[in-house]
C-alpha cells in the first residue's frame, strides 16, 4: 500500500488555500465569547469552558451541510464519515452523544459563530479565508475534484480546463473551492446550493457538469443518481498552481480547549492508517484520501505552502 504520509514533499504539489485565499492566519486567540448560551446548553465563554460543560452534558452538537458522504442524514439517522470520526474522538472526550443541525453551506460558520452549534462537521476545506473566521482543526482528509457528466461523457470533459472557451456550463456549489476555480478561469457556470440541486442542473440540462470533490460526486453516483458518470479525479492547476483541498472540523476561536483535545484524539487516528479506514472506510474513502503529515491546518491557514514545493 502506498504511502500517504509523504505524498507532498518532491512532488510539486501545493494545496488549494495558496492560490484562492488570502494570506490571513490561523489564529487562536480569543474572540471574546461572552455569557451567550452555547448548542450543548453550555456559557459560551471560551477556553476549556465548552469542553467541560459538554463532557458534563455528554451531548455536542455539529452542524452538518448535507454533503454525503461527509456528513448527511438518512433515513433519518445522522452519518458520514465526518460523523463516525466525531462519534469516535468526541466518544473518547467522555461526550457520547453527537447531534446535528443541517445548515445551509454557507451558513455553517456564521451559525456556529452565532452559537447554533458547537462545531462544524463537513469536510470543510481549511482555506485562509476561513480560518480568519474560525479555528480548524488538523486535516482530516484530502481530497481532489471531479466531474459528474451525462453517461457517455458526449463533451469529453476531463478537468476544469475542458470549459475554457469552450460555450459549455459548469454547475458548481455556492461556497465550495470548485467556485474558486471557476472565477480564476473565467468560465460560464451556475452556483447551486447543495449535491442534489447540482445533479438536477446537469440533469435539467442547465450544465454540461457538475464539479465537486471526486469522493462526493462518486458517493452520489454509486448512491443516488442514475444515468451519469463521474470522470476521474484529477489536481487542478491555477497559474501554474496545483491544487490539492484538505479539509477538517471547524470550531470557534475561543474554544481551544476543546480544539487542542480534538486534534490529540485526531492525531491518534490519522497515525494509524488502519485505524483510520475502519471508521472512515465504509464512506468510500481510503488511504487517497489520509492526509500526509506534511500537511497542516497552520500551514493551510497561513496560505504560505512554498516550502512543500
Amino acid at each position: 500500500m502506498q504511502n500517504r504520509r509523504h505524498f507532498i514533499r518532491g512532488s510539486g504539489l501545493v494545496l488549494s488555500a495558496a492560490a484562492l485565499g488570502g494570506l490571513a492566519a490561523c489564529s487562536r486567540t480569543s474572540t471574546g465569547g461572552g455569557e451567550d448560551t452555547g448548542a450543548g446548553g453550555s456559557d459560551g465563554g471560551g477556553g476549556g469552558d465548552l469542553l467541560s460543560q459538554l463532557q458534563d452534558a455528554g451531548t455536542i452538537t455539529v452542524g452538518f451541510a448535507g454533503e454525503a458522504p461527509y456528513s448527511f442524514e438518512e433515513g433519518g439517522e445522522l452519518m458520514g464519515a465526518t460523523l463516525a470520526l466525531h462519534r469516535e474522538i468526541f466518544g473518547e472526550l467522555g461526550i457520547d452523544k453527537v447531534e446535528g443541525k443541517l445548515t445551509d453551506w454557507g451558513s455553517l460558520i456564521p451559525g456556529l459563530n452565532s452559537r447554533q452549534f458547537d462545531a462544524v462537521s463537513a469536510g470543510m476545506s481549511i482555506l485562509p479565508d476561513r480560518c480568519a473566521q474560525a479555528a480548524f482543526s488538523e486535516p482530516e482528509f484530502q481530497y481532489t475534484t471531479a466531474l459528474m457528466v451525462p453517461m457517455g461523457n458526449p463533451e469529453g470533459l476531463v478537468d476544469m480546463n475542458s470549459f475554457v472557451d469552450s460555450g459549455l456550463t459548469v454547475a458548481t456549489m455556492s461556497g465550495a473551492v470548485e467556485s474558486d476555480y471557476v472565477a480564476a478561469l473565467g468560465l460560464d457556470s451556475i452556483e447551486v446550493g447543495g449535491p442534489q440541486d447540482g445533479v438536477d442542473a446537469l440533469k435539467a440540462g442547465n450544465a454540461a457538469a457538475f464539479a465537486l470533490t471526486a469522493i462526493s460526486l462518486n458517493w452520489l453516483a454509486d448512491n443516488t443518481v442514475d444515468d451519469v458518470e463521474v470522470t476521474e479525479s484529477f489536481v487542478q492547476e491555477i497559474d501554474g498552481v496545483k491544487q490539492v483541498g484538505a479539509g477538517g472540523t471547524v470550531f470557534r476561536q475561543e474554544d481551544t480547549s476543546l480544539l487542542d483535545a480534538y486534534n490529540e484524539k485526531l492525531a491518534a487516528i490519522i497515525g494509524d492508517p488502519e485505524r483510520y479506514l475502519s471508521i472512515v472506510g465504509d464512506f468510500g474513502f481510503s488511504e487517497e484520501e489520509l492526509p500526509p503529515e506534511e500537511m497542516t491546518s497552520e500551514i493551510l491557514c497561513s496560505g504560505d505552502l512554498s516550502f512543500l514545493q
